[in-house]
């Protein structure tokens, strides 16, 4: 129990120290918000009219929706929210993601797990937090244990954010991503997600709305 109330004690530290690393960044920065689908965010106008781009599930999808955006928008920071399954028990509700692999990147005996052959690009991309969890991004719905993603250090695992993150890195913008946990990411997780999915939403624009210091 001691161990289980200090693992809780230091995400909710992050996330607190998220929240003045937010407050500070967007009050001089030009912010969007990147979301895979509207039943994850919801339709109603954000806190702050902050613009919101629907980038469609899975990376193909994302890598072009927030391409465009970028190149719409200008902005100097791009916000994911989004959804995920957990693969650490340590990790609960609303977090914010500091690292980010691609799990589906499959190209041995070219490249390891996880790496694009003949990319120099890292196979691990960061985002504008120092702590937080880390993401396992792939074009697939997870819903069985992996042993490679515990070797990896793997917190959460979802579908878009490590596409995101590769299209700001080569445009040299900013990113942060702030996940819910739906699913513990086994054979319940589809049930799970659809039953959880409202509370993520509410969280996050609460979340959100503190940070620019106006109504949810």
């Amino acid at each position: 129990m001691a161990e289980r109330n200090s693992h809780a004690q230091t995400h909710a530290s992050a996330f607190f120290a998220s929240l003045d690393r937010f407050s500070a960044m967007a009050m001089k920065t030009r912010l969007l918000i990147a979301c895979a689908l509207p039943e994850e965010l919801g339709t109603e106008p954000l806190p702050g009219d902050t613009p919101v781009v629907w980038t469609g599930v899975g990376k193909v999808n994302t890598a072009i929706a927030v391409t465009r955006a970028i190149a719409r928008h200008q902005p100097d920071v791009v916000l994911n929210f989004g959804t995920a399954g957990r693969v650490s028990a340590h990790v609960s509700g609303l977090v914010e993601v500091s690292r980010v692999i691609q799990r589906d990147m499959l190209a041995e005996p070219l490249a390891p797990r996880g790496h694009t052959p003949f990319d120099t690009t890292p196979p691990a991309l960061l985002s504008t937090s120092s702590t937080g969890v880390t993401c396992a991004s792939g074009d697939s719905f997870v819903s069985a244990h992996d042993p490679w993603l515990v070797d990896q250090g793997v917190d959460i695992v979802e579908m878009e954010l490590f596409a995101l993150a590769m299209a700001c890195h080569q445009h040299g913008v900013d990113w942060q991503a702030m996940k819910y946990i739906t699913d513990d990411a086994d054979s319940t997780a589809a049930q799970d997600w659809s039953s959880q999915v409202r509370q993520g939403r509410l969280l996050f624009r609460q979340w959100l709305a503190q940070r620019l210091g106006v109504s949810a």
